[in-house]
């Protein structure tokens, strides 16, 4: 089994923070999103991953490469990267990894989280995974059969289709079919939007009469901007406690300080007169003094003195001190 990951650009909506780290390796709840959802998807599958393609933009560097192929080594995969240096669409980005578009296959995109437990109907030629929203309108959205299976996908639906959307997950028995199907896509120069997109291979697939059927997660945690992605760490968060998991590094310095759960806080990490929590994530080496903390993310070695902070999301490496609530500050500011 594979995973491909398209991650393309750095994230403009998610920007200062995108900057400096593309938003894929954001961490929530101290882990990149890249990391959790690769790892999230393996869960489901329950089956061996041979390898992780990620696609990305040449820009993000070697240690952006480096810190991607850690991750499929932790599954025990191996990882590869390849570029797409053009926003071209999800089309165009799957197929800048063809060389690895064989066998079966699950193609993710990096801006997302899942909680899901359903059994991967390998019978099928593709499973689209899918979640119930409220507002399908809004969303792709999967139309079905009587028999449950797939057999259009609709665009933001003006009438009710179904209040299943697409998330942006899809299993593939044997990726090769999708691989042609969007050979003929970009041959052919089908461009929706000024760009291929992955829908006009499916597309095709369908009207060659293959099998598609829904997968259903539980929970769908975007990080498209700031506020959804405190959101989601506050959600991830909630989870992983419930699940009995320790977030806490055993080296955390407490002097007048208290933690309150759930709260992810990494090695070296300094509180004093401080109280953290609920729902906080603290990278490592950050420093909190005189202040108050919750349902925040805040990155890596931060300096942190005589605020107060709600809904707050702060970069790596920034000095803050102030009075400030519900902010979001880049890597490497200063606020005095």
């Amino acid at each position: 089994m594979k995973i491909i990951v398209p991650m393309a650009g750095r994230g403009s909506r998610l920007r200062p923070h995108t900057l400096t780290v593309p938003k894929p390796l954001i961490p929530v709840a101290g882990k990149p999103i890249v990391h959790r959802l690769v790892e999230d998807i393996a869960g489901v599958l329950n089956q061996k991953i041979d390898e992780v393609a990620f696609i990305i933009h040449e820009s993000f560097g070697k240690k952006v490469e480096e810190d991607l192929i850690a991750i499929a080594q932790k599954l025990g995969a191996k990882g590869t990267i390849y570029y797409q240096n053009e926003a071209l669409g999800t089309g165009h980005a799957i197929m800048c990894a063809k060389d690895s578009l064989s066998g079966p296959a699950v193609i993710a995109y990096a801006d997302t989280l899942i909680r899901a437990d359903f059994d991967l109907d390998t019978t099928a030629d593709s499973v689209i995974w899918v979640k119930q929203v409220d507002q399908p309108e809004a969303f792709g959205v999967v139309n079905l059969n009587a028999n449950g299976e797939i057999i259009e996908l609709v665009e933001k639906p003006k009438e009710f289709v179904s209040d299943l959307a697409v998330i942006g997950i899809y299993y593939f028995k044997d990726i090769a079919v999708l691989k042609n199907e969007l050979q003929s896509v970009l041959d052919n120069n089908i461009i929706h939007g000024g760009e291929y997109q992955i829908n006009d291979g499916i597309k095709q697939m369908m009207a060659k009469g293959m099998k598609f059927v829904p997968g259903k997660v539980d929970e769908w945690m975007d990080c498209g901007n700031k506020n959804v992605t405190v959101e989601t760490n506050t959600r991830m968060l909630g989870f992983l406690h419930n699940d009995g998991e320790n977030l806490v590094a055993s080296d955390v310095r407490l002097d007048n300080a208290t933690i309150i759960p759930p709260c992810s806080i990494a090695e070296d990490v300094v509180l004093i007169n401080a109280t953290v929590g609920p729902n906080v994530s603290l990278g490592k080496g950050c420093h909190v003094i005189n202040s108050t903390i919750k349902n925040s993310l805040i990155q890596t070695h931060a300096h942190i003195k005589n605020a107060n902070l709600d809904n707050a999301m702060i970069g790596n490496h920034v000095n803050f001190d102030g009075n400030f609530t519900s902010i979001s500050i880049g890597d490497y500011s200063v606020l005095e």
